[in-house]
């Protein structure tokens, strides 16, 4: 595993910023890392970075465990932080060759040049950092992100404060950069997460509340939702005695949204009423949740 986090935990004074967490991320993996505002997001990628010590718990990146050997975990790490701190008076070129120096990348000047290339620099590279837009600012903190080869790239926000169209071409870096990388990629951007992640992981209040494929979040929830249309007007009062129903939802005279938090199916349940009541089912499909509505589920 690239980075593996075991029962971590980060108290301030009697406060957990993080309550005891585990999650895995896996080589060429990108995972989505969400959570609300204050959840604890940000301190764990500062722990897993070694930017600062963790309370408890273990942490290892590519094997090694950062309370050890912080140094030699930091070389395996390209970290951009949300608030994407620039040298502004620098040029492009020469503050990438600054960053270089301190990891002493080998062959600077072709890397520096490959990089320019990667995050699509060319035309701004002898421009002032202080000079270029949001956008190519934050392509410039992906640069001297990746620009010392890490196995591992922890990102903080990366698209916060772009433009549609700058969000587009940072998340089409971001994807590229991951087909070679594992990817930790933190955002308030749900769309962005079910775009470019394999996996999400969640944590409110500090603590583990999902860890799936972004595609089987739903799973992490209680509620099932089916739409159900019928071949003519049905009772709303009719649909309500349907066993473990919570809610319905009515769309048009035969056609509704119906809730249930019970664990057994529900098109199968809402099939057998509708047969027991001589009700001709025409559609019945269970209604995906958003990972927007999952994510509200989970953290509200």
């Amino acid at each position: 595993m690239s980075i593996e986090v075991k029962n971590l935990s980060k108290y301030y004074g009697e406060q957990a910023a993080v309550n005891d967490i585990t999650f895995s991320v896996g080589k060429g993996e990108i995972i989505g890392f969400l959570g609300p505002n204050g959840a604890g997001k940000s301190t764990t990628m500062k722990m897993i970075t070694g930017f600062i010590p963790a309370t408890q718990g273990e942490i290892k990146v590519c094997g090694i465990p950062v309370s050890v050997d912080s140094i030699e975990t930091r070389k395996r790490i390209g970290y951009l932080p949300e608030n994407n701190p620039l040298y502004l008076d620098m040029y492009v070129k020469e503050y990438l060759e600054f960053v270089g120096k301190i990891y002493k990348v080998k062959n600077l000047k072709e890397r520096v040049k490959e990089m320019i290339q990667l995050v699509g620099l060319e035309i701004e590279q002898n421009k002032k950092i202080g000079m270029l837009s949001k956008g190519y600012r934050q392509r410039v903190g992906l640069a001297q992100a990746i620009i010392h080869n890490p196995d591992v790239l922890i990102l903080d926000e990366p698209t916060s404060g772009l433009d549609p169209n700058q969000l587009v071409e940072i998340r089409e870096l971001i994807r590229r950069i991951g087909k070679e990388k594992t990817v930790m990629l933190s955002t308030h951007i749900l769309q962005e997460v079910e775009a470019i992640c394999d996996r999400v992981v969640i944590i409110r209040q500090g603590k583990l509340v999902a860890d799936n494929l972004a595609s089987n979040l739903q799973v992490e929830t209680d509620t099932q939702v089916v739409y159900a249309e019928f071949d003519g007007i049905v009772s709303k009062n009719l649909l309500q005695k349907i066993p473990g129903v919570s809610k319905i939802e009515r769309v048009s005279d035969s056609k509704y949204l119906i809730e249930s938090q019970s664990l057994d199916d529900l098109r199968k349940t809402v099939a057998q009423f509708a047969q027991k009541n001589n009700l001709l089912v025409l559609t019945l499909r269970t209604e995906e949740k958003s990972l927007e509505e999952v994510f509200k589920s989970l953290t509200k």
